[in-house]
């Protein structure tokens, strides 16, 4: 479970590049830097919400500090980085995202292995992945301007964070039916793109 935590998201990122026919890796130093000091920055510090039980706080701690901010949050920074023009306006957002999130599952790595949980160790980078994919879905749509799919895809983008915290937290709180039910929601998003990139290079 521990290799899986380590590997998946960096060999997913290559699985993923694989498919996009976008050679270009704009923001990725900036990405890597910036996810390798967050990433340390909270090893120390540990969570931002002391999480007992499993009630509201233990969602909340799933929203700031396991699933949802860690993924929205590499979003936001390059939505701003675009918006001032430190990085291009057609950056990938996926991509970005990606190669946030490569140096935090490694030292995430370091701090959950001694759980020994596979909630943590296997679910949380599935739902990292999904909720990346998801975003970077929605977001595609609203820069395509995809008419009427714009206000969805605006709610999409911010729901999706939230349901994959919520899914995380049902299956740590053993509502296995609820977890896994909104986990495969988080999912189909990510089916989505995976399909639409499949049939985009045919």
């Amino acid at each position: 479970m521990t290799l899986f935590c380590f590997l998946w998201t960096p060999l997913f990122y290559l699985f993923w590049r694989s498919l996009n026919d976008e050679s270009a890796l704009e923001g990725g130093t900036w990405a890597l830097l910036l996810g390798t000091i967050i990433a340390f920055f909270r090893f120390f510090l540990g969570n931002f919400v002391n999480a007992g039980g499993f009630g509201l706080e233990r969602w909340v701690s799933a929203c700031i500090d396991i699933v949802g901010l860690p993924v929205a949050l590499p979003f936001i920074i390059c939505v701003l980085f675009a918006l001032f023009r430190i990085i291009s306006a057609q950056v990938n957002f996926t991509n970005y995202t990606f190669l946030w999130l490569i140096p935090v599952a490694a030292v995430r790595t370091l701090g959950w292995s001694s759980q020994n949980n596979p909630i943590l160790l296997m679910g949380v980078p599935v739902l990292w992945t999904a909720v990346a994919l998801g975003m970077g879905l929605f977001i595609r749509i609203v820069q395509n301007g995809w008419g009427l799919g714009l206000i969805p895809a605006i709610l999409g983008a911010i729901a999706l964070p939230l349901v994959g915290a919520t899914a995380y937290w049902a299956l740590f709180s053993q509502y296995n039916l609820l977890g896994i039910s909104l986990f495969i929601v988080c999912c189909i998003p990510m089916i989505i793109s995976i399909v639409m990139l499949f049939l985009e290079k045919k």
